[in-house]
């Protein structure tokens, strides 16, 4: 055993003497620090809403003070705050309240279940829906639609509304009577052989079907954000990036000056859409004036994104994307003004032709701007390949990949057929090298858990169980993408990501060792705390 030299050591405790005591400390864990050595120790303290040391039990106690609050882990794991680099979660809030979310669900007949109890604790007549984040394929028991008469069994006083994702829309009879279904004649309607509606709406009419809806109760939107940055913290997510409406950025910045705000929103600038050559010339004066990071810890604006000419947001069931001249030509005048105006840029860039062309137009952009220093990254990028991934090296880009086949994964295997399984192509970007990180792209296309996340990004299995991706990464890997890797992402690296002294006190405590749980039940990790901000949000 070593012992430090004598005056070293009275100068240490003089030092720990003279600081003030730790606000919480936690011991006796297996603390995941996912700091660059992936180290593991044993201990955290926590002063304020900063980490100020990580260490054995011995060293961490002697932060403690009378008033330290200490929490005995009792080997219990404890990994960084996750986060999710790209989700569209704060327009949520004001839905959250009144939608019925169907993330994790595994059978037809659970799902069923949760329609009859939600048409049960509303009024007669009030809309029971869901507007994505799962799909028919992620059912154990049964795949097949959901026909208007079972959900008219689940539901006989209400209208009802499912849309699986982006795939098809599911009404009950109440649905259909209030959109006026029998009288349109749009192909998008599915009618069974005598011409009646089945409840069954196809692609191209879930826009049209959605709008029945009827807008939220402004009086619920603090309420409903409240409750689902909750129910987020209680599944082990901190801080998000992604689009963030507008209208919403202010009620949320008030929020977390006030001290009520538990989840971190890193949000896109933008200075309007453009679908047009003349839009793109009203727009382009706009972007020299954006400001990033203007904001706090809670709320801030970093990259332009997340779509720079909307012509060219591609569809991720396309079979291939062909960009005109014409529309390229516009994408690259908008993001040339964003590297003149030395932005960050996160651009949604999903089947393979799109990347290659986007990454065209960057090529010629960085002759002009460099862009190496300013952290342009490509989203989604579910078809992303080897020449891409070198391309991206070499311009100094990153990746932010997108776990949308945990409910979407059979629905691309209808699409692009086997393919499918290596989109994303995980291990290629892992191998790589490149600077990359994992996402859901949530509420409509994707859930929201990270532990389903990072357990499809390990086993390759969308939720029902059914395997969609071979290119799947380690357990380690798949952390640290889902926590550093998108701290980087959200330009947070020195404040998020790993447990460190300094930074801010994120982290999760877990019912089950990440590192060690068999992978397949990944999937099933509780959070037993959530910190955000040396506050505990979850417990």
């Amino acid at each position: 055993m070593e012992y430090l030299p004598f005056a070293l050591a009275i100068a240490l405790a003089a030092l720990y003497a003279q600081q003030p005591a730790a606000d919480i400390i936690l011991t006796n864990g297996k603390i995941i620090t996912v700091d660059d050595r992936f180290s593991i120790a044993q201990a955290v303290a926590v002063r304020g809403e900063r980490i100020v040391a990580v260490g054995t039990n011995q060293e961490i106690a002697r932060f403690a003070g009378p008033g330290t609050r200490r929490i005995d882990l009792r080997g219990k794991a404890v990994i960084p705050g996750l986060i999710d680099n790209h989700a569209h979660i704060m327009e949520e809030g004001a839905i959250w309240k009144q939608e019925l979310r169907l993330d994790g669900v595994e059978t037809r007949k659970q799902a069923l279940q949760w329609v009859r109890a939600k048409a049960a604790s509303v009024p007669a007549g009030a809309w029971v829906y869901t507007l994505g984040g799962w799909s028919i394929d992620q059912f154990t028991d049964d795949k097949r639609h959901f026909s208007r008469e079972e959900l008219d069994q689940a539901a006989p006083n209400n209208p009802v509304l499912l849309q699986f994702t982006r795939s098809h829309t599911f009404l009950n009879s109440k649905a259909i009577q209030a959109i006026g279904i029998d009288a349109m004649k749009d192909a998008w309607i599915v009618r069974d052989p005598s011409g009646r509606p089945t409840g069954v709406i196809e692609a191209g009419g879930i826009a049209q079907v959605g709008r029945a809806i009827p807008e939220p109760p402004k009086d619920i939107f603090e309420s409903g954000s409240m409750q689902m940055i909750h129910d987020l913290n209680r599944a082990g997510l901190t801080a998000s990036g992604g689009p963030c409406p507008a209208e919403f950025i202010p009620s949320f910045r008030e929020w977390g000056r006030a001290g009520k705000l538990n989840l971190r929103f890193f949000c896109f600038l933008t200075a309007g859409g453009a679908s047009t050559p003349q839009q793109v010339d009203a727009l382009l004066p706009k972007i020299a004036q954006l400001k990033p990071f203007q904001g706090d810890l809670w709320v801030d604006e970093t990259a332009y994104g997340e779509s720079v000419y909307q012509p060219l947001h591609d569809n991720m069931l396309a079979p291939v994307t062909n960009p005109t001249p014409e529309q390229l030509l516009q994408w690259r005048r908008v993001a040339t003004e964003v590297a003149k105006a030395g932005l960050a840029l996160h651009v949604h860039a999903t089947i393979e032709n799109t990347i290659t062309t986007f990454l065209d137009q960057i090529e010629w952009i960085d002759k002009q701007y460099p862009i190496r220093n300013l952290r342009w990254t490509l989203a989604h990028v579910d078809q992303i390949n080897a020449s891409h991934l070198e391309r991206m090296k070499k311009l100094g880009m990153y990746a932010a990949v997108h776990a949308r086949p945990t409910i979407m994964g059979q629905i691309f295997n209808r699409s692009h057929g086997d393919r499918s399984f290596d989109m994303p192509s995980l291990k290629l970007v892992q191998d790589s090298g490149i600077v990359w990180g994992l996402g859901t792209d949530t509420f409509e296309v994707n859930q929201y858990r990270p532990f389903t996340t990072l357990w499809w990004a390990v086993t390759g299995k969308m939720v029902g169980g059914a395997t969609v991706l071979r290119q799947t990464i380690s357990r380690e890997d798949a952390l640290i993408a889902h926590t550093r890797k998108n701290a980087f992402l959200i330009f947070q690296e020195n404040n998020l990501g790993s447990i460190q002294a300094g930074k801010l006190a994120d982290l999760v405590v877990l019912d089950r060792d990440y590192l060690t749980i068999p992978a397949d039940r990944i999937k099933d990790i509780q959070p037993v705390l959530t910190m955000a901000g040396g506050k505990i949000v979850y417990e």
